[in-house]
């Protein structure tokens, strides 16, 4: 009998103890976040990835959804470099959000970042930019079919790598087209560049270009979204005319690596909320005209894996990746 006893008091002990250690973590998780989130963007105010989270910020904050603030800060340089190796560097916290751009996927691939998307922790993509390929309105293109025609053709890229660039690439082994990709410095660049006569064609965001589009002074031929933008209901996407080009900008948001499962689940219910409310839809997908997507972290996870293996595949082709 005292052999049972004894057997009976570790067993409550052990108990006891398990159930203790469970309140402890459960009581930790209630208490988060108990400070202010540092959201870190990884290129310039005004551009893409800076207007995601400066809007996905207010939402939250409008809406209530967490009692701390996010504090957006800006870490450039590099090509994405600099931002995501501090971003790296905060294995664990669960204080530090980040975006995810081109150069998330790219700068790894040429050899000028020596950590990629598996040392991250995804926690949701919440929208997906589509791009349109469009031409002056004072061009004789006028349909994809004049695109295949037509010889000597340019078109301008903001930096040598860049999905603009990439997509050219996929036109040309797609249409049978040789379009040659002239880098500038920027997106307005590109655009000055293209309404002056000096380039052919050009691949923007909608958030770029739409302005222009609606304005007449661009003429939009196709779109890369898998399905018509709601925005452009008139204009074919490549798939519908029977082309494999389907490409779009992924928008989510990424932690360090490390952090606990349930900072990862606690994210994924914010930014669920986020996606699905009206004022996101309102302030980001119909003022940006982006594409609304809620994935979730495997969903996120799985979906990286495959754009980095789609980004290698091309960069692979142009002799660009290491």
């Amino acid at each position: 009998m005292r052999g049972v006893t004894r057997r009976a008091f570790a067993i409550g002990c052990a108990a006891l103890l398990t159930a203790s250690q469970f309140a402890i973590t459960a009581a930790q998780a209630s208490d988060y976040p108990a400070k202010d989130i540092q959201y870190v963007v990884t290129a310039g105010v005004g551009g893409g990835s800076d207007i995601l989270a400066r809007t996905l910020a207010k939402v939250i904050q409008e809406k209530q959804l967490i009692p701390v603030n996010i504090l957006v800060e800006n870490r450039t340089g590099g090509s994405g470099a600099v931002g995501y190796s501090y971003i790296n560097a905060q294995e664990g916290n669960s204080y530090t959000l980040g975006g995810v751009g081109v150069s998330f996927f790219t700068t790894p691939l040429l050899g000028k970042m020596p950590i990629n998307y598996k040392n991250f922790t995804p926690l949701a993509a919440i929208a997906r930019s589509p791009y349109i390929l469009a031409v002056a309105n004072t061009s004789p293109i006028k349909t994809i079919d004049d695109l295949k025609a037509a010889k000597g053709l340019k078109i301008g890229t903001a930096g040598a790598v860049s999905d603009p660039a990439i997509l050219a690439h996929i036109t040309n082994k797609q249409l049978g087209t040789d379009i040659k990709v002239v880098p500038y410095d920027g997106e307005g660049e590109v655009i000055a560049a293209i309404l002056g006569g000096h380039l052919d064609l050009l691949y923007g965001n909608p958030n770029e270009i739409l302005e222009q589009v609606k304005a007449g002074t661009l003429r939009p031929l196709a779109v890369t979204s898998p399905e018509r933008m709601t925005s452009l209901a008139e204009v074919p996407t490549f798939k519908e005319l029977g082309y494999d080009i389907v490409h779009t900008q992924l928008r989510g948001i990424i932690m360090p690596s490390g952090v606990p499962a349930e900072t990862v689940a606690y994210w994924e219910g914010i930014l669920k909320t986020v996606a699905e409310s009206p004022e996101w839809q309102a302030q980001y997908v119909d003022r940006f005209n982006e594409t609304p997507l809620y994935l979730n972290s495997a969903e996120f996870g799985a979906a990286m894996v495959e754009t980095s293996a789609r980004y290698e595949s091309v960069m692979r082709d142009l002799g660009l990746a290491k």
